[in-house]
């Protein structure tokens, strides 16, 4: 093999990863962009706006605000004056009424999740059809049809869990256990219980996964219906991602079911060299909306060092008439980032070892 084929070879290898690695940058750009801005708007003093963590590869300083770039692109921040402790300096964050406060730490999730709001319209609106929670027609001697399901049908709930999205539906069915479910259908206008609806299940990996015996409705993608599913499906997968991590915490998903940074990585670079290859931007344009919306939806859970765990606190504020004390926050904060490196390292090593496997 020649030096230009091996080149070529190197680099079909290395885009679709360095394309991933710059989604992700673009991702912190805009969260930490969002912070900066609406900081900007109601003169907080912002220190330093800082891109990726760890050794300073480049700064310059404008104004009061140093502007940086760090060696690890794993994340980023926006260091506001009084943010973690008390400052008489004109423009402190402490210093700011808790509404404007509070605008500021959720505008970075904002920001992401209108960013995979935007991207899932985008996918929406250049689809052939848009997948509904509605039964189209059943497979060849499907199990669920000869247990009352019918064409036709759309889908309310499975298992008492509410289902509004195909997200919703694949989600719910997936989690179940024994391929046994309850559903409750709209059937030409009236709500109908379905009972014990039985599905095959076959083995993936050592666990039982569901067979699915039917096809869903799809719409033409109009104006309408893009807008309207392109909400309700962001709303879904805000929802999925807030159950699953609850499903981590008490025990019913394992380690092995989540994705660090080095597995979604692979995952978008695998994906975009998919849509090279074949010219559709379907998959990728939806696995982009899935973790933009992934990123803001995580952000906003009420955990210390995430931005819902801040916002917590200002609520608190807000409720009680009081501060709550900078030094406790800054060491519930500490304790917060400490768990979620200790999380980040243990899903990165199970990512490796899926990759090496």
């Amino acid at each position: 093999m020649n030096d230009i084929s091996t080149l070529a070879l190197v680099w079909g290898k290395a885009w679709p990863i360095l394309a991933a690695i710059l989604f992700f940058g673009l991702l912190i750009a805009t969260h930490e962009g969002g912070h900066f801005l609406t900081a900007k708007l109601f003169k907080v003093r912002v220190n330093e706006f800082s891109l990726g963590m760890g050794p300073v590869l480049w700064k310059k300083q404008k104004a009061e605000t140093q502007y940086s770039l760090r060696a690890l692109p794993v994340g980023g921040y926006v260091a506001m004056e009084g943010e973690d402790g008390d400052s008489e300096v004109d423009g402190a964050f402490g210093s700011k009424p808790p509404w404007q406060r509070a605008i500021i730490i959720l505008a970075g999730a904002t920001v992401n999740l209108l960013t995979g709001l935007i991207i899932m319209a985008v996918m929406l609106g250049t689809s052939d059809l848009i997948g509904t929670p509605a039964v189209s027609q059943f497979r060849d001697n499907a199990a669920s049809k000869a247990q009352g399901l019918r064409e036709g049908d759309r889908i309310l709930s499975v298992n008492n869990h509410v289902v509004r999205t195909e997200y919703d539906l694949s989600f719910y069915m997936s989690k179940d256990k024994d391929g046994v479910m309850d559903f409750v259908v709209d059937r030409d206008g009236k709500n109908v219980s379905l009972k014990h609806v039985t599905f095959e299940t076959e083995e993936v990996e050592g666990t039982q996964v569901v067979k699915y015996d039917f096809a869903i409705v799809g719409v033409k993608p109009g104006f309408k219906n893009v807008v309207k599913y392109s909400v309700l499906d962001s709303l879904s997968i805000v929802r999925i991602v807030w159950v699953s991590l609850w499903d981590l915490a008490t025990g019913n998903f394992s380690m092995r079911d989540m994705a660090g940074p080095v597995g979604t990585v692979q995952a978008v670079a695998d994906t975009t060299s998919d849509a090279a290859k074949s010219g559709n931007l379907s998959r990728l344009l939806l696995i982009l909306a899935l973790i933009a919306i992934n990123v803001g939806a995580f952000n906003l859970i009420p955990f210390p060092a995430l931005d819902g765990g801040r916002f917590l606190f200002i609520m608190l504020e807000g409720i009680f008439r009081r501060p709550i004390s900078k030094e406790f926050q800054a060491a519930v904060n500490t304790v917060g980032m400490a768990m979620l490196f200790g999380l980040m390292i243990m899903v990165t090593f199970s990512d490796v070892f899926k990759l090496l496997r």
